[in-house]
C-alpha cells in the first residue's frame, strides 16, 4: 500500500516531511515549506507545491539543493555510499555496470563539469518514461550540457530535479502513469517510419505522401480501430479519419486532431501528440462500455508543415473548403507534382474528392487540439500543461538593402553606404521594439551578403523579417513600426531597400467557452491555471476560420524545444494530458 494524499494533508509538519523524505536529495527544507501548502489536491498538486518552493528559494539554497546530489558513476557509486534512492536510479540506468572506457569517459566529464559550473551535473537517469536512459544516452547529454550557459544550467539541474523527486514520489505513492505511457509508447512506434536518407542516420522525417508518411497513416488508422474507433478511414487528401459515435447521433460533433507530419530531422511529439492523446480517450472509453452524448470525431492531418510543397496545412485546409487547387500542380524537389503524388498514394488527385471533405460547422461544437508548447515557458514555470489564450497572428517578409560596394581600407567611415550595417541596425531595433510591447515576437532568421568579401564594404544584404502577435492589430502595429524604421536608416545612410511580403496570417483567440472548459480541466487535476498565448501556428487556426477552437499546451523538456531530435515529454506529463482531456469530454452534456 503506497502512501495516500490522507496521510499527508493529516500529518503533523514533522509527520509530513518524514513521509516525503528522500524526495529531494539532503534537502528536507523543501518537504517543510511545502507543508504549508496543504490541503493537497492531488499528487500533482504537490508536485507543483514542492517545485515552487525550489523556485522561489534563494541561490544558496537551490545551489546546495544541486550539490547535495551524486556524481553519476562517480566515487559515491564505486564506494557505495550513495542514497538508497540514487543507487535505485543509477542501477536502473546501467551505471552499476558501465565498461572501464564508459567509466572513464563519464569521470573525465564530471571533472570538466564541475570546473565550468562548480558543481555536479544532474540528469534524470531514469528517463522521461521511467525505465531508464541508455549510458550513451547519459554520455550524449552530459557533454552536450557542457556547452551550455550556468545560468541557463543550473535551472536545467533543477528541473531535472523535479523529475527525479516526480518519479520517487510516484514510487512513494504507487502510482504509474499508464495512460502516459501509451501515448509515449506510441510516438516511439511512429517514429520509426522515416523518409529514405534520413531513417537512415537515425533522424525522424515524415514528408507529405511519401511511403513513410503512407505508413503512419496505415498505423494510425489501425490504433483506431484498436482503440474502438466505429470508424477509421483515409480520406482524399491522406488525412486519417476516426469517429467514436455517441448515444445521441442528432448532437453536434466535437472535432479534435492534429497533424502527423514532420519537419525535416524534427520531434516525435510536434502534432502527434494531438492524435494520440485521443485516441487513448477513446479506448478508456470503449473499456468502460462508456458513449459520449455526442460522437467524437479524432483527425490525423495529413499535413501541417509545408515541407514537401510549398503549401501548408493541407489537410485542415481540406476540411475547411479553402485547399487551393492550384497546390495540385506544385512540384517537389524531385519534379513530381501533388497531384501525381496523391494517384501514387491511391487518392484521385483531383478537386471534386477534396472539395466533399468540407465539414458544415453547424454540425459541430467547435474544433479542440492539445500539442507540445514548442517553447520554454512552461518547462521554466515547471508546470506540466498550459491554456492557450490565442495563436498568433503573423507576417513575413524577405528584404533587401542596397548600398555601394567599396574597398574597406580606403572608404572613409563617413563616406561609406553599408547595406549590412544598415541591415543590422534594423535587427536591434526589431529585437527592442518587439521586447517593448506584450505578447510580440519579432525575428530576422535570414541574413545574406551576396558575394561577400572580408575587404569588401557589403553593397548588398538580404534579409527576412517574422513579426508576430495575439492580435492583428498588435501584429499590424509592429508591423508598421519596422517598416517606419527601414525607411529612416535607409535615408540617413543614402541606401534603398525593396521588401516583399511573403505571407500574412490572422490571429486566432481561443473561444472563450471551450478555453473555459480547458481551464476547468487543468484545476480539476489540482494544478494552477497558466495562460499563454502559442507562438507558433496550427491546425487549430485553419479550423478557426470556420469553427470555435481552443487548444491545451503540454509542457516540452529540455528547455522546450521542438522542430528538433531533442524534443522530448515525459510519460507523466502526458498522463495529466489525457486526464485533462477526459475532464474536458465529460464536461460536455
Amino acid at each position: 500500500m503506497g502512501m495516500t494524499l490522507e496521510q499527508l494533508n493529516a500529518a503533523s509538519a514533522d509527520e509530513f516531511v518524514a513521509l516525503l523524505a528522500g524526495t529531494y536529495e539532503h534537502s528536507p527544507w523543501i518537504a517543510k515549506r511545502a507543508a504549508g501548502a496543504r490541503p493537497l489536491l492531488s499528487l500533482a498538486h504537490l508536485k507543483a507545491v514542492m517545485a515552487d518552493v525550489v523556485r522561489s528559494a534563494s541561490l544558496d539554497e537551490q545551489l546546495g539543493l544541486i550539490r547535495a546530489h551524486p556524481e553519476l558513476a562517480g566515487k559515491a557509486m564505486v564506494s557505495k555510499t550513495l542514497t538508497a534512492e540514487s543507487t535505485n536510479e543509477q542501477s536502473k540506468a546501467g551505471l552499476t555496470d558501465c565498461t572501464p572506457e564508459e567509466f572513464a569517459r563519464l569521470q573525465q566529464l564530471n571533472a570538466d563539469y564541475n570546473e565550468r559550473f562548480g558543481w555536479p551535473f544532474i540528469l534524470a537517469v531514469r528517463g522521461p518514461r521511467g525505465l531508464g536512459l541508455s549510458r550513451a544516452q547519459i554520455i550524449e547529454t552530459f557533454a552536450r550540457r557542457l556547452d551550455n550557459h550556468p545560468d541557463f544550467e543550473r535551472a536545467e539541474c533543477l528541473r531535472n530535479i523535479h523529475r527525479i523527486a516526480e518519479i520517487r514520489l510516484n514510487d512513494k505513492f504507487g502510482v504509474t502513469p499508464t495512460l502516459g505511457q501509451q501515448v509515449w509508447d506510441w510516438a516511439e512506434t511512429l517514429a520509426l517510419h522515416s523518409d529514405p536518407g534520413f531513417k537512415e542516420q537515425g533522424q525522424l522525417t515524415v514528408t507529405y505522401l511519401t511511403e513513410a508518411h503512407q505508413a503512419c497513416a496505415a498505423q494510425l488508422r489501425q490504433w483506431m480501430l484498436d482503440c474502438g474507433f466505429d470508424e477509421a478511414s483515409i480520406d482524399a487528401v491522406g488525412n486519417v479519419v476516426g469517429v467514436y459515435r455517441g448515444s445521441d447521433p442528432g448532437a453536434r460533433r466535437l472535432l479534435t486532431g492534429s497533424h502527423y507530419d514532420t519537419v525535416r530531422n524534427g520531434g516525435k511529439y510536434d502534432g502527434r501528440l494531438g492524435i494520440l492523446v485521443p485516441c487513448v480517450c477513446v479506448r478508456e472509453l470503449k473499456r468502460q462500455g462508456r458513449r459520449l452524448p455526442f460522437d467524437l470525431e479524432v483527425i490525423a492531418f495529413a499535413e501541417e508543415e509545408g515541407q514537401r510543397y510549398k503549401a501548408t496545412f493541407l489537410g485542415s485546409s481540406g476540411l475547411t473548403g479553402h485547399f487551393n487547387p492550384a497546390w495540385l500542380a506544385q512540384r517537389d524537389a524531385d519534379g513530381i507534382t501533388m497531384a501525381e503524388a496523391m494517384r501514387a498514394a491511391g487518392h484521385a488527385g483531383t478537386m471534386p474528392p477534396i472539395q466533399e471533405l468540407r465539414r458544415d460547422p453547424q454540425h459541430y461544437r467547435g474544433f479542440v487540439e492539445v500539442h507540445i508548447e514548442q517553447g520554454p515557458v512552461l518547462d521554466e514555470r515547471d508546470l506540466p500543461l498550459g491554456v492557450v489564450t490565442s495563436i498568433n497572428g503573423s507576417v513575413r517578409y524577405l528584404g533587401e538593402i542596397v548600398g555601394q560596394a567599396s574597398h574597406a581600407g580606403t572608404t572613409p567611415m563617413g563616406s561609406r553606404r553599408d547595406a549590412a550595417a544598415a541591415v543590422a541596425e534594423l535587427v536591434l531595433f526589431v529585437e527592442a521594439q518587439a521586447a517593448s510591447m506584450p505578447e510580440v515576437v519579432g525575428t530576422v532568421g535570414i541574413l545574406s551578403v551576396p558575394a561577400g568579401s572580408i575587404n569588401v564594404i557589403p553593397g548588398r544584404c538580404q534579409f527576412s523579417l517574422d513579426l508576430r502577435a495575439t492580435t492583428n492589430a498588435a501584429r499590424d502595429a509592429l508591423d508598421l513600426a519596422v517598416r517606419e524604421e527601414l525607411q529612416a536608416i535607409c535615408q540617413r545612410r543614402g541606401l534603398h531597400y525593396k521588401l516583399d511580403q511573403t505571407m500574412v496570417a490572422a490571429a486566432a483567440p481561443s473561444d472563450a467557452a471551450l478555453q473555459a472548459r480547458w481551464e476547468a480541466a487543468v484545476r480539476s487535476l489540482g494544478l494552477p491555471v497558466l495562460r499563454l498565448p502559442s507562438g507558433a501556428g496550427h491546425d487549430a487556426m485553419k479550423l478557426h476560420e470556420v469553427m470555435p477552437q481552443a487548444m491545451l499546451f503540454l509542457r516540452g523538456g529540455n528547455a522546450g524545444i521542438s522542430h528538433n531530435p531533442l524534443e522530448t515529454i515525459t510519460a507523466d506529463d502526458a498522463q495529466l494530458c489525457v486526464e485533462a482531456f477526459q475532464h474536458l469530454l465529460d464536461s460536455f452534456r
